[in-house]
């Protein structure tokens, strides 16, 4: 008995140490498995709420008595290097979080703004980060009325880290959640994927490469409002950031009693991305977008979201790419140039090196 004891309590001890030895790594924040794995098992116990549960990209927040809802989303920004073309990390801060609550409808009213710098940052590139958040925030129709600016050690931060917060109203009415996605409905996305992770890439010097490709980055709340004007049928939306298009899908469908399937014909990817994508053995479906937009609308009304999108500027190239499927429940299945089926999984980390 006592062999036994000492056999489960050197168990237990080793898998205590095995937990404790346990470190983060890049991978814990590519917006792949490792990260949703990690939120379900640390932060969704710890915090316990239900709102938070529904980890939607904007916290939507019921007021008693009014006819909307609160809006609310947090997100930080890291990237190297600070300016890339089509963006840097000021228009990146913005963007993020304007699409954010632009996604669940929301209507983005006000904007928080935290920055963090390195010892030893450019006054100038400190002016310019700065006047590329006011541009932006004023484009996007959004009011800066908070912030925060904190300085640390040479070594303890990469340049500048940005925290912005944005809170924004949707009508009451609004039926936006992935409870309301049903079998039937069709995919959609308003352009050209993987282009923002890949001007990234391109502008970090250690590459050497030259591939003339521009970020995305845009706020999309103009164009989302568009297509919420002109119909009711729009069941979700969510831009595919982190992880991708196929990061995204999964999400979309991970213990549901759904599954999606795209078709590969149908996803646009312009030839610069495509071609790059070859020569590096990257997965289009994988790579980060801070422009593009996922919206699951009802069959009825597919032809009225794109002309709708279609006449905005941010929609020109948006298309059809899937649809919701009763069968492969949980899954995102693709149907390729060869017409076989294939699983699109999730990643369980980034395969590209940090970008954000």
């Amino acid at each position: 008995m006592k062999g036994k004891l000492d056999e489960g309590r050197g168990k237990k001890e080793k898998k205590m140490k095995n937990k404790e030895e346990k470190k983060i790594l890049l991978s814990y924040g590519s917006g792949g498995r490792y990260m949703h794995n990690l939120i379900k098992e640390i932060f969704l116990p710890a915090f316990s709420s239900p709102t938070l549960s529904e980890l939607g990209d904007s916290a939507v927040l019921k007021i008693s008595g009014a006819d909307y809802e609160l809006c609310f989303t947090t997100d930080s920004y890291t990237i190297e290097p600070l300016f890339f073309p089509g963006g840097d990390i000021g228009k990146l801060s913005v963007c993020g979080t304007v699409n954010d609550l632009a996604v669940v409808g929301a209507n983005p009213l006000y904007l928080s703004c935290g920055i963090i710098v390195e010892e030893g940052l450019e006054i100038k590139t400190l002016e310019r980060i700065v006047q590329s958040i006011a541009e932006t925030s004023k484009k996007a129709g959004i009011e800066i009325v908070t912030g925060d600016f904190k300085v640390v050690e040479k070594g303890k931060a990469d340049k500048i880290f940005i925290n912005t917060s944005g809170v924004g109203i949707r009508k009451n009415n609004i039926r936006i959640g992935k409870k309301f996605i049903k079998s039937g409905d069709k995919v959609i996305i308003n352009g050209n994927i993987g282009e923002h992770e890949l001007a990234v890439l391109s502008a970090r010097k250690e590459f050497g490469l030259s591939a003339g490709i521009k970020s995305d980055c845009a706020p999309l709340n103009g164009l989302i409002k568009e297509i919420l004007r002109i119909t009711d049928k729009i069941h979700f939306m969510r831009d595919p950031t982190r992880g991708g298009l196929a990061t995204t899908l999964n999400e979309i469908v991970e213990g549901k009693g759904y599954g999606i399937l795209i078709h590969q014909e149908k996803i646009p990817i312009s030839k610069k991305v495509f071609s790059l994508c070859e020569i590096l053995g990257f997965d289009p479906l994988y790579l980060a977008n801070e422009g593009k937009v996922v919206v699951v609308c009802g069959k009825e009304d597919t032809e009225k979201v794109i002309s709708a999108m279609h006449r905005h500027p941010l929609g020109k190239r948006a298309v059809v790419i899937g649809e919701v499927i009763s069968n492969y429940k949980g899954y995102v299945v693709m149907k390729t140039l060869a017409n076989s089926l294939r699983i699109v999984d999730m990643l369980s980390g980034s395969q590209l090196p940090r970008i954000c």
